[in-house]
C-alpha cells in the first residue's frame, strides 16, 4: 500500500513554516493519541502516519529531499520508533519536542537551552515624614542584595576557565527516562538543571556566580505619595542566575504619624483648641498648614466640634489633581486653674444668664433636657 503524502497527512500546505507544521502535527497527536482512543486500530494508525510524517517535515534536510525526491528520499528515515525501517526516528523524542513546552521542559539532545534566570525582585518600606510625603524628597537606602560576582563576571567559574556543558543532560539541563511508551522529563541531576557543571569554581563565590553586597541607592520620591504606594527601581533587585537579567527593587512607601495632621486621600485634618472666651465672642487664630502659617476667623457663638475647611491647604495628589483642603474642627476647651476673683466672675456670668433662660443662652442644652423631660413624661403613659 502506497503511503500518503506527508504534507496530506498533516493538512499544510507545501509553504507551511515549521511552526504551522508543529501546530499541525500537535493537534492530530492530541485526537488520535491510543491512550484516547483505546482498542482504536484506525487512530492508532493515524497517529503513527501523523507521527512519521512530522519527523520528516522538521527537519530541514529530511523535508527538502522529500520534497525533491518524495518517499524515495526517506525512505528508512522514519518510523524507527514503531519498527517501521531502521533509521534513527523515535517517536518518544519527536513526541518530547513538540509537547515538552507542556510538561516543563526541552530534549535531551546535545545543543540544549539557556538556563539563564530573570533575578528575584526585593521589596524595601521606606518610612517617611507626612512633610516629606507631600512635597517630595530624594533619600538614599541602604539595600542588602545579590550581584554578578565580578572576578568571574557572574559564571562561577575561576578566572581563566568557564563552566562546561554537563555531560548527563548535554547542556539540556533535563533527563528524558523512558516509561512505557511515554517519556518522562525530569531535572538534571548533576547539573541541577543549568545545563553547565564548574569544574574550577571561582574562590570568590565558591561557584554560585553572585555575592552578598549592601549597595547604597537614591530614591526620588514624588510628591504626594502615601502608604502603600510603591517606587519600581528597575534592575536593582537580586542577581540573574548564568547571566539573566536583574529583577527589580519595589520601595513601599509608610508615612508616619503627624502630632498634628492626620491625612485621608488629598484632605488633611486637625482639631484646633479654642478659648470659652474665643468661641463666645469670637476671634482670630493662627492655624499650622504644611505651607506655614494662616489666620482663621473663629465667628461669635462657635461650639465644640464645628468644622473650618481651609480650601487647598491640603495634598496635591501624586497621580495629578487638585490639592485637596484642610479642614480644622474647633474643641471648646474648658478654663482650669481658676483664681478665686476668676470663679466670681463666672458666677456672676452664670446669674446673668439664668435670668434669661437657658433657651436663650444655651440652646442646645435647653433642647437636650426638653427631650429628656418628653422621654420620662412618655414612660409614665
Amino acid at each position: 500500500m502506497s503511503k500518503r503524502d506527508y504534507y496530506e497527512v498533516l493538512g499544510v500546505a507545501k509553504s507551511a513554516d515549521e511552526k504551522e507544521v508543529k501546530k499541525a502535527y500537535r493537534k492530530m497527536a492530541m485526537k488520535h493519541h491510543p491512550d484516547r482512543n483505546p482498542d482504536d486500530k484506525d487512530s492508532e494508525d493515524k497517529f503513527k502516519e501523523a507521527s512519521e510524517a512530522y519527523e520528516i517535515l522538521s527537519n530541514s534536510e529530511k523535508r527538502a529531499a522529500y520534497d525533491q525526491y518524495g518517499h524515495a528520499g526517506v525512505d528508512g528515515s522514519a518510523g524507527g520508533g514503531f519498527g517501521g525501517g531502521n533509521g534513527n526516528g523515535n517517536f518518544s523524542d519527536i513526541f518530547g519536542d513538540v509537547f515538552g513546552d507542556i510538561f516543563g521542559g526541552g530534549g535531551g539532545g546535545g545543543g540544549g537551552r539557556s538556563r539563564s534566570t530573570r533575578g528575584a525582585d526585593l521589596r524595601y518600606t521606606l518610612d517617611l515624614d507626612l512633610e516629606n510625603a507631600v512635597k517630595g524628597t530624594t533619600v538614599k537606602i541602604k539595600v542588602p542584595t545579590q550581584i554578578n560576582c565580578k572576578p568571574c563576571n557572574g559564571s562561577g567559574a575561576e578566572k581563566g576557565s568557564k563552566p562546561e556543558v554537563c555531560g548527563t543532560c548535554h547542556g539540556a539541563g533535563q533527563v528524558r527516562m523512558q516509561q512505557g511508551f511515554f517519556s518522562v522529563q525530569q531535572t538534571c541531576p548533576h547539573c541541577r538543571g543549568r545545563g553547565k557543571v564548574i569544574k574550577k569554581p571561582c574562590k570568590s563565590c565558591h561557584g554560585a556566580g553572585i555575592v552578598e553586597e549592601q549597595k547604597t541607592l537614591s530614591v526620588k520620591v514624588p510628591a504626594g505619595v502615601d502608604t502603600g504606594d510603591r517606587i519600581r527601581l528597575a534592575g536593582e533587585g537580586e542577581a540573574g542566575v548564568q547571566g539573566g537579567p536583574s529583577g527589580d527593587l519595589y520601595v513601599q512607601i509608610a508615612v508616619r504619624d503627624h502630632p498634628i495632621f492626620v491625612r485621608d486621600g488629598k484632605n488633611l485634618y486637625c482639631d484646633v483648641p479654642i478659648t470659652f472666651v474665643d468661641a463666645a465672642l469670637g476671634g482670630e487664630l493662627e492655624v499650622p498648614t504644611l505651607n506655614g502659617r494662616v489666620k482663621l476667623k473663629i465667628p461669635a457663638e462657635t461650639q465644640t466640634g464645628k468644622m473650618f475647611r481651609l480650601r487647598g491647604k491640603g495634598v496635591a495628589p501624586v497621580r495629578g489633581g487638585g490639592a485637596g483642603d484642610l479642614l480644622c474642627r474647633v474643641t471648646v476647651e474648658t478654663p482650669a486653674n481658676l483664681n478665686k476673683k476668676q470663679k466670681e466672675l463666672l458666677k456672676e456670668l452664670q446669674k446673668t444668664m439664668e435670668s434669661g433662660g437657658d433657651s436663650q443662652h444655651a440652646p442646645n442644652k435647653h433642647s437636650w433636657f426638653e427631650g429628656v423631660k418628653s422621654f420620662f413624661d412618655d414612660m409614665k403613659l
